[in-house]
């Protein structure tokens, strides 16, 4: 594959380059401009690109992170400003040349954003937020901001809202149907009065949520993402005439994610995933046949929760309809191409955002193996040669997340440096149906226990994970995971290296952002039937502590957690570390001066550096208690 010259790097095997694609962000409209996101050694710098030329149509000149928004014109940067990273704030308007910065939320207090979007034509911004009152949508008109109006609000939580091409219609995913469940209905408001038009609600089939609305301006259909079979398929729905088609795609196993939708050419852009492994198809919205678009390996989205946007990075049709392949795989950065079809057809596949040059790595591969009790779980997996040194076990956060097939440069460093790695889809994860995503309700973290449990076992039956030399690691609520299975799978791992980690819950409730909280109550209150009771939350906050379980620790413990973090916030933390050298412990905790999310290449090769220290030392026979303190300005959640 064609690559950019070698970058700067901050380490000698070129594992954490400098300028590595983070993710391309459309803007509504039909000019084409994206905004590119790239990570430098401390935060992101942004340039905005045509999809339709493929050319860079100017460098952006003001701070810009993974959630940035950009305007149809290509002249402004939309986001939240939001003191270094608390996710509390408010949203701002930026030129891009950096001359002129506008709050757009004048007299409003503080929120955290839940969904952010220009209408095509650029007059009005949909901001989803979330306060002390609840979950609304604010819609602000682009030219007089202190005209804002709130046209929805409910004190269930409502997130990703979506403004029609002419901005007369507003639709948001909610919950007020089904109080207290993350089983989602679309509900559509006009703008003009705020009555609610129609909601699309499947249950008990299973949730529904909004993809888009038809970029046609008058079209007011929008491309849906239902369950009604337990796995995701696309639905194109109008609100106003009440005509829905669901495309049940037959022949196709597993999850089909909903991306994008062209009515002018007929397309809705959908990645089919099973059993982890990706593939980008386009399927006719007239026929509902499906053709394959790009499949080489590797993965097509990386889907987020709890955020602006509900993906990290993902692929997406291009203004002239034609797919723009955004992917990379676990040896290959993010970049993008065009395939080569449709319009585009006898044409050779076309690099049009390279990816950022790195050293030759190992490939993971893909492995499904049954749970406790015989559910199937898949984990990726890699070892650097027949002796490994030991086992990283990374798990991701979420619990609504996944890990795919893509570039991970400290992956790839505990594979230079002679470890095994293992990232393990747990039950909560997305991308496998229904009923694994909500597979963690009710059970306190048991099944993902088990889950982790029998991926170290079937990793141990492959050669690897000696408990000696085993270590688990992960982010948020993979550094939850991390600091429980060692203590309450204290035969496992022989060190514990948790990232911005939920360490003691019943600690943190009062702390975290009221987006967070308003989460919290949903996954805490449910059961393993999938009824909903509040007052179940005080004994599954004190079930999911790990500082309940520090009695049992014989790992080494690290922690590295944000001084301005209200997602896993700083107290909770510091509770654990009492407990535990309070219980004779070996814990060591370090801290970063950011949030739950900062962005930049020196945090994450900083962080690893300190990973891979605390490692040879505990193999040595060090205690990390007896470690001096350390420091950075950054961390990765990565």
């Amino acid at each position: 594959m064609s690559r950019t010259a070698a970058p700067p790097t901050l380490d000698g095997a070129g594992r954490f380059p400098l300028g590595r694609l983070h993710t391309i962000r459309p803007a509504a409209g039909p000019d084409g401009h994206c905004l590119l996101v790239f990570e430098e050694a401390t935060g992101a710098r942004g340039r905005v690109w045509s999809s339709r030329t493929g050319e860079t149509v100017a460098e952006v000149l003001v701070p810009v992170t993974g959630d940035s928004l950009l305007s149809p014109d290509g002249r402004w940067v939309v986001d939240l400003d939001d003191d270094g990273g608390s996710e509390v704030g408010a949203v701002v308007a930026r030129r891009v040349d950096g001359t002129e910065t506008r709050l757009l939320t004048p007299g409003r207090s503080d929120y955290v954003l839940r969904g952010l979007e220009l209408g095509g034509d650029g007059r009005h911004l949909l901001v989803t937020l979330v306060d002390a009152h609840g979950h609304h949508l604010l819609l602000v008109p682009w030219d007089d901001a202190a005209q804002a109006r709130t046209i929805h609000s409910s004190v269930e939580e409502a997130w990703w809202g979506h403004l029609s091409a002419d901005s007369a219609y507003a639709c948001v995913d909610t919950t007020e149907h089904n109080p207290g469940v993350r089983r989602a209905a679309v509900t559509v408001v006009d703008c003009a009065t705020g009555e609610v038009v129609a909601v699309a609600n499947d249950l008990p089939a299973g949730p529904v949520r909004a993809v888009r609305f038809s970029p046609v301006p008058g079209d007011q259909r929008i491309l849906l993402w239902t369950e009604r079979t337990g796995f995701s398929r696309p639905a194109i729905w109008d609100p106003l005439s009440g005509e829905r088609r669901d495309f049940e795609v037959p022949g196709l196993d597993g999850e089909l994610l909903v991306l994008d939708w062209s009515p002018d050419r007929g397309a809705i852009l959908v990645v089919h995933t099973e059993g982890g492994i990706q593939r980008l198809l386009s399927i006719d919205d007239r026929t509902g046949e499906s053709t394959v678009v790009h499949d080489a390996g590797g993965s097509y989205a990386d889907p987020d929760v709890a955020s602006v946007w509900p993906y990290y990075w993902q692929s997406f049709l291009g203004a002239d309809g034609e797919p723009v392949v955004v992917t990379s795989s676990s040896t290959t950065p993010l970049h993008a191409l065009r395939p080569g079809a449709g319009e585009q057809a006898g044409r050779a596949e076309r690099i049009v955002v390279e990816p950022v040059g790195v050293a030759p790595g190992h490939r993971l591969a893909a492995a499904v193996l049954p749970s406790a009790d015989g559910t199937p779980i898949q984990l990726w997996w890699a070892t650097p040669g027949p002796r490994p040194r030991g086992t990283v076990v990374d798990v991701h956060g979420g619990p609504n997340l996944v890990t795919v097939d893509t570039y991970r440069p400290e992956l790839q460093a505990w594979l230079d440096h002679g470890f095994a790695v293992a990232t393990v889809n747990y039950r909560g994860s997305v991308t496998f149906g229904q009923a694994f995503r909500e597979g963690f309700w009710g059970g306190g973290s048991d099944r993902e226990i088990d889950d982790i449990e029998a991926a170290v076992l079937w990793l141990r039956e492959q050669g690897l994970a000696d408990p000696a030399s085993t270590f688990i690691t992960g982010p948020s609520f993979g550094g939850h995971l991390s600091l429980l299975s060692v203590g309450r799978l204290p035969d496992l791992f022989t060190g514990a290296l948790a990232v911005v980690a939920m360490a003691d819950w019943e600690a943190a409730w009062a702390e975290v952002n009221p987006a967070i909280r308003k989460s919290w109550t949903s996954f805490l209150s449910m059961g393993t039937d999938g009824t909903f009771d509040p007052a179940r939350i005080d004994a599954v906050l004190t079930r999911f502590s790990a500082s309940n379980y520090v009695d049992a620790v014989r790992a080494a413990v690290w922690l590295h957690q944000g001084s301005r973090d209200t997602r896993t916030p700083p107290a909770q933390a510091r509770r654990y570390v009492e407990r535990l050298r309070a219980a004779g412990g070996d814990v060591l905790v370090d801290w970063f001066d950011a949030g739950h999310e900062p962005t930049g290449i020196a945090g994450l090769w900083e962080e690893f550096q300190r990973m891979l220290g605390l490692v040879e030392a505990r193999l040595a026979g060090e205690r990390w208690d007896a470690l001096p303190a350390w420091g950075s300005a950054q961390a990765s959640r990565s």
